[in-house]
């Protein structure tokens, strides 16, 4: 109920600006302010997008989990959505969502206030490869042996990946 509370303001604002704005400017500066912002909004959602596939996709190679970039793309999906939506509040937040620079300082903003997504502050680092078998999960030996000692003999752990030809346990 919140999320719809501040989601009809937000669209009340937006729209309240919109026609106060375009009552002192006119109806076609004002539809050529809404269209050039939203193909500007596209092509760097495009340009951005494609930075950000590309950098995923070499950290998938590296054997990392792109967080990061998923994060990067999940802003830049919203900052889409918010440039295509006629008005000119949700075309100032569809920019700080698509440009890299503005993205960093609201990443910051939230970090700083504690209002990120919860548990990415103790996200580690796995490594997995890829084995005729299927997929595996490296780990380093200590953590391997602790885990061992502590849950019996070879037992998955929740979230080890089991090749589809390998037995269940």
């Amino acid at each position: 109920m919140p999320f719809l509370l501040f989601f009809t303001l937000f669209a009340l604002l937006d729209f309240v600006i919109l026609f106060s704005v375009g009552g002192q400017i006119g109806l076609l500066t004002t539809l050529g302010l809404i269209l050039t912002t939203g193909f500007l909004g596209l092509h760097l959602v495009r340009r951005e997008g494609a930075a950000t596939f590309a950098r995923a996709r070499q950290r998938l190679e590296q054997g990392e989990v792109p967080s990061g970039e998923l994060l990067t793309g999940a802003a830049l999906i919203f900052g889409g959505a918010l440039l295509m939506a006629p008005g000119f509040v949700s075309d100032a937040l569809g920019f700080v969502c698509v440009i890299p620079g503005a993205r960093r300082v609201v990443a910051r903003v939230l970090a700083r206030f504690n209002l990120g997504v919860r548990g990415m502050a103790y996200a580690h680092r796995t490594t997995h490869s890829s084995s005729e078998a299927g997929w595996e999960r490296t780990r380093p030996d200590t953590e391997r042996q602790q885990g061992s000692e502590q849950r019996g003999s070879d037992a998955p752990l929740e979230g080890d990946f089991i090749s589809r030809d390998e037995p269940r346990r």
